[in-house]
């Protein structure tokens, strides 16, 4: 058997372990959670009706925001826009929405890193959170302590 036999061979093996590890996911308790939440949030109407109504804000803010600053109601678009989405992101339904989908990223992302770390410890792993939790500068190396 030649190398590119193996190597298909071999690829082939990674893939089913790929869709093995991605049917434990689809029956892991975090995604049911997050289809119950996300299946709660679009079957209520007073959900709905305050996506709509962010969605109206924002088509509105957008508007003013091509001519920025200088448009008469850019700034009272912008608030509305700011009010509506905090409308949306208090009501219970949303919030929970928004958790199980946390709780599904940080599955997510432990089981990356845990496939990209088990190739080596400096495979660099994407994540959702907007602030590391760890790690040095943006260099990739151990951060001196001399950035700013």
């Amino acid at each position: 058997m030649g190398v590119m036999e193996q190597h298909a061979l071999g690829m082939a093996a990674v893939l089913l372990k790929a869709y093995e590890i991605g049917d434990l996911i689809n029956h892991s308790q975090e995604i049911g959670q997050y289809l119950d939440a996300r299946r709660n949030m679009q079957d209520s109407e007073e959900v709905q009706a305050l996506i709509r109504a962010l969605d109206q804000k924002k088509r509105l803010y957008e508007e003013c925001q091509r001519f920025g600053h200088f448009h008469p109601d850019y700034h009272a678009a912008l608030e509305e826009a700011r009010k509506a989405q905090k409308a949306l992101d208090s009501h219970a339904l949303v919030r929970e929405f928004k958790q199980a989908e946390e709780s599904l990223d940080d599955l997510l992302y432990s089981v990356s890193k845990m496939i990209a770390h088990s190739v080596s410890e400096s495979i660099k792993v994407p994540s959702n959170q907007l602030l590391p939790s760890s790690g040095g500068c943006g260099s990739g190396g151990s951060c001196s302590g001399n950035c700013g």
